[in-house]
């Protein structure tokens, strides 16, 4: 009989805490909870035991376990889970997931559309993906996600498991993990989270003897009085409660005859002290020795290979025919040694990883290396090229068999491999172990790889340290061409982590290195590195540098910057900035002509931001090129990149979003998280002018959670943003107040969109509510703030609203208008409707009514696309033109009455009815606005007028406040005042208001 027990004992609390998760993931109340615990101590059976009651709740549960076989694999336990749940079924059809598929296909291959390269997703983008998969699995009964043995992951996988508890509390989920008690990135991890209270942990005691008897007594399908006490005492000294070492002593005992059945009763046929395995070691001995000798060298190959092992690789290291392995494994696995891994075909796992070093352990030191070297050869001799897994396997049996240099350089070769394909995380690993074992003449190479792997993982210091630490090399060498590169590399990353010390010293250790004539495409990648450090905020081009970016392989979405079109950097200032656009050309020409396409696309962008200056047709015209090569090279991210800014640049001259529609799409497509959110946010505020706030909000909605969960905070600010600029454009001052709140909480007062907060959104909401007064200080500051720090920001009214308002105000004349006009910033279709409406303005004081009319009626007629900006732009120039006799003022305002009284922005509707009564034009009110009116308001018989009046109520303005709002007399206001206290039956003005924001709160 099998010595297994068919029930969990000893762990009641923890069953009820599971019960208990799992009824809250049913209710959308996600938990992260982790067992921790020794090898053998039951984490295992508490996870079966959670999978069978959510399949009992139609639960889907998706399981998954990291290798215990020393092996780096990123992402392995989630690939596993994945394929527990979809190999077979094939990928989920929900459409909610399908900006994610791309990510997700990195977890699951078979997922994976066409044959173009794959976006090269971070970390953080695939975590979000596997959050939306997981919620989308949970919509109907909660979902479960099972990860076993984090203490054996990759470095990418607890990133997305810390990722997964940050963001899990409110979804319908739960994540469970295992893991033991040893130092370590996944300990850390759930020690913070414990800390954090966002987990829960349970530490796994010992079982006590009494619960070592219950399991003993369920293992003999008996009673716990049956069992014998000298089987009782052996089991409970020898296995120290460890529900594993309790299974395999009793199957020692069984399969020796020491216990055995006897009629109805166990009797023990030993006494205390006879022979017996002194450990799990001597245990696994004896049961070995019960096998063939095919079927035991078999198992003890296979253990040497890991507690899972790839039967490819076993057949490849014993020699043997597919019938006689298959057999001699199929013997194992009737014995309960070894069992098929249900996520891999090709795959076998032990039952416990301590089955397989206990096997490893029953061999003698010289004769353990020997095996390990012979698996060793055998993997070496095979003619196709091996992979990630079985380089590493050899290199750890090259490391068993005595070849540290050997076993080093395996691993370097992976580290490089895992590097470049952006797995800096297991390639910081992989290259740490390298360097530990490597032959002298090796450690400087494998060093600078590295350093470079920290920087890219984002511990820059760490970087920076090791490549202080490099012994010197011959300067213009190959070693130092190499040295000059694993410079570089750390100075871009410095760069994107706006380290700018760090980064120009890196740039100054290369240069040094190089010579004062490098090779050319070793200048071309530091000019782009030293062009991106110049465009810093802050910076000055640095002594003797020029231009440039990242070498080839660094297109990675956080590296190469795909998505931040929306966050223009500084623009350094006269020759500085023409002596990085002159290297960033000549970086552009030798990158194409020696078939550097990432370089080429680098500098080609560079040369895009550095040519908004000059206006929007240079800088297209970079772009086309970028996107030219990117299109050429099969380069998706760079292509990506190009289509964004193009988009952006066309939505802003035209206002037409269509190309930033075909950019959000190719961005798409490729799972690219971070671009598709910065072009929702371009979109939104795109909407927001269009007048189009049903479709901008739902923009927002779909990423800005999204965008602040995976820490994008360039898309994130700029949602936000938009976000507050709707509400500015609707006229709802306390939406714009709680967004403007939400932005400045997330660094948007400290970042380059300072002066679009300023000029596109509270200038417009002081507009609306027609005080003019606080609209020009706005402006004035977002002006003042620009001059501080130079960038290309073209919609912060400097360039179109606030020379109008200056114009009309008689602050400005011709000379203003014209230095306006010549700007970039007028290329924009927003500005030009202000800036024409400027001159029709100065035309009709001047005297040139005629040429003023057709000017307005021109500006209208190509401002189509932006309702808002047109009619008030109408309503500003009315007044003008009413005062100088010119135009046609009467329709200007009646329209813009219309508009205004439609969307509900009752100050400027009652000012252009103010305007047309001063023209004396009769004014009709309007009847129709009691459907605005709540029913519990209208049944009290509040008229739309008292109405308009009472919303203004929830901001607590004075009378006066309210009258010039409304454009109506203070007395006006005081007798819509006493109506509503007497038909809202409120005891004072205090109460009315406070009714007022109750009503506002509903309606919101």
């Amino acid at each position: 009989m099998r010595a297994t027990s068919s029930v969990i004992v000893g762990r009641v609390a923890e069953t009820c805490l599971l019960g208990n998760a799992l009824d809250d993931a049913s209710r959308r109340s996600g938990r992260a909870v982790f067992f921790v615990g020794d090898a053998g101590i039951g984490k295992s059976r508490l996870v079966g035991e959670c999978a069978y009651r959510a399949y009992a709740r139609d639960m889907p549960v998706l399981r998954g376990r990291a290798t215990s076989t020393g092996l780096v694999v990123p992402f392995r336990p989630l690939i596993e889970a994945l394929s527990s749940r979809f190999r077979a079924a094939g990928p989920p059809t929900d459409p909610e997931l399908d900006p994610y598929r791309p990510a997700l296909a990195r977890l699951v291959p078979e997922w994976r559309q066409g044959s173009s390269p794959g976006y090269p997703e971070t970390v953080v983008e695939l975590a979000e993906a596997l959050l939306r998969l997981l919620s989308v699995l949970g919509k109907e009964h909660g979902c479960v996600i099972l990860l076993e043995d984090l203490h054996d992951s990759d470095t990418e996988t607890i990133a997305v498991v810390e990722y997964v508890i940050d963001n899990v509390a409110e979804l319908p989920v739960l994540l469970l993990g295992t893991l033991r008690p040893e130092p370590g990135a996944a300990l850390d991890l759930v020690r913070s989270a414990e800390q954090r209270q966002v987990a829960t942990v349970r530490e796994l005691t010992p079982l006590g003897e009494a619960e070592v008897l219950e399991m003993t007594a369920s293992c003999l399908e008996t009673t716990p009085e049956e069992v014998p006490q000298a089987t009782h005492e052996r089991l409970a000294g020898r296995a120290g409660g460890n529900p594993y070492l309790v299974e395999v002593l009793l199957a020692d005992l069984l399969d020796s005859g020491q216990l055995r059945r006897s009629g109805d009763r166990w009797q023990a046929y030993c006494s205390p002290d006879a022979a017996v395995p002194t450990g799990v070691v001597r245990s696994w001995a004896r049961r070995l020795d019960r096998f063939d000798a095919p079927v035991r060298e078999v198992l003890l190959c296979a253990a040497t290979l890991g507690s899972q092992f790839s039967v490819t690789v076993l057949q490849t290291v014993t020699g043997l025919d597919d019938r006689t392995l298959f057999s001699h494994l199929r013997s194992a696995v009737e014995a309960s040694i070894i069992a098929p891994d249900g996520a891999d075909p090709d795959r076998y796992t032990f039952r416990h990883a301590l089955t397989a070093e206990a096997l490893v352990a029953s061999l003698a030191p010289a004769e353990r290396a020997a095996m390990a070297r012979r698996a060793a050869h055998s993997l070496e001799a095979v003619t196709h090229e091996l992979g990630d897994e079985q380089l590493q396997l050899m290199a750890s049996l090259q490391m068993a068999g005595g070849d540290r240099h050997g076993a080093a350089r395996q691993f370097a070769a992976v580290g490089r491999r895992m590097l470049t394909a952006g797995a800096s995380g297991s390639a910081v690993i992989l290259l740490d172990r390298a360097r530990s074992l490597a032959h002298a003449s090796d450690v400087r190479a494998v060093t600078e790889a590295l350093a470079v792997a920290h920087a890219e993982a984002g511990e820059l210091d760490t970087a920076l340290a090791l490549a202080a630490e490099l012994p010197p090399v011959p300067a213009r060498s190959q070693a130092a061409e190499q040295r000059g590169e694993t410079h570089v590399r750390i100075a871009w990353a410095a760069v994107m982590a706006e380290r700018t010390e760090e980064a120009a010293g890196q740039i100054r250790a290369a240069r040094s290195l190089l010579g004062a004539v490098p090779p050319p495409e070793k200048e071309a990648a530091l000019d782009v590195v030293e062009g991106h450090l110049a465009l810093l905020p802050g910076q000055s081009r640095p002594e003797q540098s020029q231009p440039g970016h990242t070498p080839p392989d660094q297109s990675r979405p956080e590296q190469s910057q795909p998505g931040q079109a929306s966050r223009e950097k500084a623009a350094p200032e006269g020759e500085a900035r023409e002596a990085v656009r002159d290297a960033a050309r000549r970086a552009a020409a030798v990158a194409e002509e020696r078939n550097l396409p990432v370089v080429a696309c680098q500098a080609w962008q560079l040369l895009a931001l550095l040519s908004r200056e000059h206006g929007f047709d240079e800088a297209d015209s970079c772009l086309e090129r970028m996107l030219s090569v990117a299109e050429q090279h099969t380069l998706p991210v760079w292509r990506v990149e190009a289509l964004v800014r193009l988009g952006a640049n066309t939505f802003m001259r035209t206002g037409d979003p269509a190309r930033l529609e075909t950019a959000r799409t190719a961005a798409e497509s490729l799972g690219a998280l971070v671009p598709t959110q910065t072009v929702d946010g371009l979109l939104a505020m795109n909407a927001v002018m269009r007048g189009e706030w049903d479709g901008a909000q739902e923009i927002i909605e779909r990423s800005v959670a999204a965008s602040a969960r995976i820490r994008n905070l360039g898309a994130h600010r700029y949602l936000l943003l938009a976000s507050a600029t709707l509400a500015a454009h609707r006229g709802r001052r306390r939406d714009l107040d709680r967004a403007l709140v939400r932005f400045r909480r997330a660094g948007g007062e400290e970042s380059l969109l300072v002066p679009l907060q300023l000029g596109l959104c509270r200038a417009f909401a002081a507009l609306l509510e027609e005080d003019r007064g606080r609209a020009l200080a706005d402006l004035d500051a977002s002006l003042a703030w620009e001059s501080e720090h130079p960038s290309f920001f073209y919609l912060s009214g400097r360039h179109g609203l606030r020379p109008l308002l200056r114009t009309i105000e008689g602050l400005d004349g011709r000379t203003e208008l014209a230095a306006a006009l010549g700007s970039p910033g007028a290329d924009l279709a927003w500005n030009q409707l202000f800036l024409r409406l400027a001159d029709a303005v100065l035309r009709g004081r001047e005297g040139d009514t005629e040429r003023a009319a057709r000017v307005v009626r021109s500006a209208v007629a190509d401002a189509a696309a932006f309702p808002l900006a047109r009619h008030l732009g109408l309503r500003l120039a009315a007044g003008a033109a009413l005062a100088e006799k010119w135009g046609e003022p009467v329709a200007w305002l009646r329209a813009a009455e219309e508009y205004f009284y439609a969307a509900g922005i009752q100050p400027v509707a009652a000012a252009c009815r103010a305007g047309l009564r001063q023209a004396g034009v009769s004014v009709g009110q309007h009847r129709g606005g009691w459907d605005r009116i709540p029913a519990r308001l209208r049944t009290s018989g509040v008229t739309p007028r008292e109405y308009e009046v009472f919303v203004l109520l929830a901001e607590r303005p004075g009378n006066q406040q309210i009258a010039r709002r409304l454009s109506i007399s203070p007395r006006t206001v005081e007798k819509h005042m006493a109506s509503l206290l007497s038909k809202t039956g409120r005891s004072d003005r205090a109460a009315l208001c406070e009714f007022s924001a109750e009503c506002a709160a509903e309606h919101d």
